[in-house]
């Protein structure tokens, strides 16, 4: 390689020798080189590239998890509805009335555990009786479901 070839890589040398020229060709090879060397470092900068994969990582796990849980509940309710539309209405009638056994037993038992049990006892099964009755519909959903099938189990075992 001889020593013209060398000088002529890059920006072009102008031709005229004008030094208004010259100082805005300098300034444009400094705003060139600039930028080429900011690229440079955002490229040797190993940890921010790995913040910026892990958070787009986590980015699309949480809208990965988002869609999957509203598949969950879409698929949990087709089916409960499912259930509650092939399940005949002597088994609907005995469940609510068995639900209803439940609900009065239940309230029984935890009026006398309150008044037998310890205040931190009591204040933490104050919490699971709220979470119950935010979770209801799923909670009776799943009640339906199992006395449905205990049922229809203890029907085919009659046969």
């Amino acid at each position: 390689m001889n020593e013209e070839s060398r000088t002529n890589i890059g920006t072009p040398v102008p031709d005229t020798s004008d030094p208004e020229q010259l100082r805005e060709q300098v300034e444009a090879t400094r705003d060139e080189l600039g930028r080429t060397v900011e690229a440079l470092a955002a490229k040797a900068d190993v940890k921010a590239q790995a913040k910026e994969k892990t958070a787009a990582a986590k980015e699309q796990a949480s809208e990965k998890a988002a869609l999957v849980a509203d598949q969950i509940r879409e698929k949990a309710e087709q089916a409960t509805r499912l259930v509650k539309d092939k399940t005949p209405d002597p088994v609907l009638e005995a469940t609510a009335q068995a639900a209803a056994q439940v609900r009065e037993t239940a309230s029984r038992a935890g009026q006398y555990a309150a008044d037998k049990a310890p205040d931190p006892l009591v204040e933490n099964a104050g919490r699971a009786a709220s979470f119950a009755r935010a979770n209801r519909t799923p909670l009776l959903a799943g009640g339906a479901l199992l006395a449905a099938f205990l049922l229809v189990r203890r029907g085919r075992g009659r046969r």
